[in-house]
């Protein structure tokens, strides 16, 4: 249904645009832009009363397809997440850390300051 309606809001747009380009402005004349210097080309009243209906139509399809593809889109799904369920875990994350399986504790490694200081490099005096 909403492809029927995209299908026919967007040939409805390209035709309104082509029957808007068509008319006659003010002092112009839709035949001259074919060769001709009169309105022959769509009768004698020169086609102004067929291009206002057909832009009233036109114009009023455009609106009822554009006030329908807001309206149904929004009726089929309220919310992103609707619907959506979180996945359960099925077993407990087994770790791959050699520290985390280990039961004892790091042997802690403290230097005395005067072990540090024997260590320590010299600077020399320049």
């Amino acid at each position: 249904m909403i492809t029927f309606l995209n299908v026919i809001h967007i040939t409805t747009i390209v035709l309104l645009v082509i029957a808007v380009l068509l008319q006659s402005g003010k002092g112009a004349e839709v035949s001259a832009s074919f060769g001709g210097s009169s309105q022959t080309v769509f009768g004698s009243s020169g086609g102004a009363n067929f291009f206002q209906k057909f832009t009233y139509i036109l114009a009023a399809i455009f609106m009822c397809t554009s006030l329908a593809l807001t309206i149904l889109p929004s009726k089929a799904k309220k919310s992103v997440f609707e619907g959506y369920t979180a996945p359960v875990p099925t077993e407990a994350p087994k770790s791959t850390d050699a520290a985390a399986t280990t039961t004892e504790a790091p042997a802690a490694t403290t230097t005395a300051p005067a072990e540090a200081a024997k260590t320590a490099p010299v600077e020399q005096k320049k």
